[in-house]
């Protein structure tokens, strides 16, 4: 029988169990903090994990993360030279392309106007745009954001996108390199960020960058909070040339209670939550993988630490 290590939110852990239980009965399932024999191993689930914690299990063949993202993964200078699989399941893409698809209609619709004017006891219109003339950018064409790109084309919004690498995504206007970065901001309304956080991704929402979107523009962070330059964005957001912001992601999490972006008028903040891992379907896709590298086929979305994600 072969043995999973799960460490992972305590809240949600039974659901994850049942949901190994259900799928997966001959799975024999350990939580962690785990007192057996370490060589008894042979898989981990885990989010955020002690640095130094999986070097310990000799037999271990690889290391699935709970979410999307492997920064916590990455922090840990002994991790084990194992593949690591990124959690892609369905519940998490919906999940995101949901947040993406609210976020971009609630700027699309200037309902931060009417918040606004709310507050104010006013009644008053604002002339529309057609979704058809809206300018919205997504920044990251990985499967979520071609997932979310996907979405948003139901509604008519002009899409582009930009990537490290070129690629083609059918109905977006794709961008890629550091020249085709500063095309694909000239043209982008509502800025859509779903890239991983790497050495070259960090900080690509600064100053600069916020200063080539046209003038009015508004941004909309999902991915990872090490890509925004936060005094950059405020500045921006108050000189005028952000009409708003929508942020799920912060450098500092959970966002510090005094800070300015919680009392923004221009703001929405949401504590990291635009996705969140599914724990039925995501126990479907580690048992895909399981089932994968135990037939000898090649593993679906390892991460590349060279690449960073």
């Amino acid at each position: 029988m072969k043995t999973l290590l799960f460490k992972s939110d305590i809240e949600r852990g039974g659901l994850w169990l049942d949901a190994f239980a259900d799928q997966a009965p001959d799975l024999k399932v350990e939580v962690w903090p785990y007192e057996g024999d370490p060589a008894a191993i042979d898989y981990a689930l885990v989010w955020a994990p002690p640095a130094g914690e999986l070097k310990g299990y000799p037999n271990l063949k690889v290391i699935f993360s709970v979410g999307a993202g492997i920064d916590h993964l990455k922090k840990d200078p002994e991790l084990p030279a194992l593949p690591v699989v990124r959690m892609v399941e369905p519940g998490l893409t919906a999940g995101m392309s949901e947040y993406v698809v609210w976020a971009v209609l609630h700027h699309h619709r200037f309902l931060l106007d009417y918040a606004a004017q709310q507050r104010e006891g006013r009644w008053e219109e604002i002339n529309q745009i057609a979704a058809r003339r809206r300018r919205v950018g997504i920044l990251g064409l990985g499967h979520l954001g071609q997932d979310a790109a996907e979405k948003l084309a139901v509604f008519g919004f002009q899409l582009s996108g930009w990537s490290r690498s070129e690629k083609d995504v059918p109905g977006v206007r794709c961008h890629h390199g550091e020249k085709g970065l500063n095309d694909f901001l000239a043209e982008t309304e509502i800025l859509v960020a779903l890239l991983p956080w790497t050495p070259e991704t960090d900080g690509i929402l600064n100053a600069e960058t916020l200063g080539q979107l046209p003038k009015g523009a508004a941004v909309i962070n999902a991915g990872r909070g090490g890509l925004q330059i936060e005094e950059d964005l405020l500045a921006a957001l108050d000189s005028g040339q952000l009409s708003g912001a929508t942020l799920d992601v912060f450098r500092e999490e959970p966002l510090p209670a005094d800070s300015r972006f919680y009392n923004h008028p221009r703001v929405v903040v949401t504590p990291h939550i635009a996705s969140m891992t599914i724990p039925e379907t995501a126990v479907a896709a580690v048992l895909e993988q399981i089932r994968r590298f135990e037939a000898g086929e090649a593993l679906q979305h390892t991460v590349d630490f060279e690449r960073g994600y």
